[in-house]
């Protein structure tokens, strides 16, 4: 099964760290609850932290930036702003087989 339908956008959500890292440790349980609970739903495609570690790196998938805006608010890192959040929506033309269907 396809995970890109014609609806669907790829979304890049760059964060980078605003916090001390003892309070990003400290919530980063929290971080991987939501993390795990959009992978559950079918949002997230993949997610990790850069290196060096200054923030992390999620693939979303939505059918606007304002809908992606409002998942990423449930982020306890968001919340607690912790963490600053860029967000780009791109519209692959080509894509692993997998991907497209």
């Amino acid at each position: 099964m396809p995970v890109l339908s014609q609806d669907t956008h790829i979304f890049v959500v760059d964060l980078d760290y605003t916090a001390p890292m003892g309070r990003i440790e400290s919530k980063l349980d929290a971080h991987r609850r939501f993390l795990d609970a959009n992978y559950a739903r079918g949002r997230f495609l993949a997610s990790g932290p850069k290196e060096p570690r200054t923030g992390g790196v999620i693939l979303a998938l939505g059918t606007s930036r304002a809908e992606i805006e409002t998942l990423l608010d449930s982020d306890p890192f968001r919340a607690l702003d912790l963490a600053r959040y860029t967000v780009t929506e791109f519209h692959p033309v080509k894509a692993a087989p997998a991907l497209l269907g």
